[in-house]
């Protein structure tokens, strides 16, 4: 999987499940404060990302996610290493 095919399906499930309206997903943007994020919606993120990505997330890697940039740096991170596995 490419880093361009793991940026369109993050931005679709983004889009389709937590209704950010698709301009606003910019890579130096504010994940968070995009998203609106709350407790609940973090544990409905990391369900989609381990369904959509198959592989487990660890709560502490979102410590150092802030941006949209980090996040699809994390998930391309994670599925590159999994594909080695």
């Amino acid at each position: 999987m490419t880093k361009a095919e793991i940026i369109e399906r993050i931005n679709g499930f983004l889009v389709d499940e937590f209704e950010v309206d698709i301009e606003k997903i910019i890579p130096d943007a504010n994940l968070r404060e995009t998203v609106g994020l709350d407790s609940l919606d973090y544990v409905d993120l990391v369900v989609i990302i381990e369904s959509n990505f198959g592989f487990k997330v660890v709560a502490e890697d979102f410590i150092n996610i802030h941006t949209f940039q980090s996040f699809y740096d994390y998930v391309e991170h994670k599925v590159t290493e999994k594909a080695s596995a």
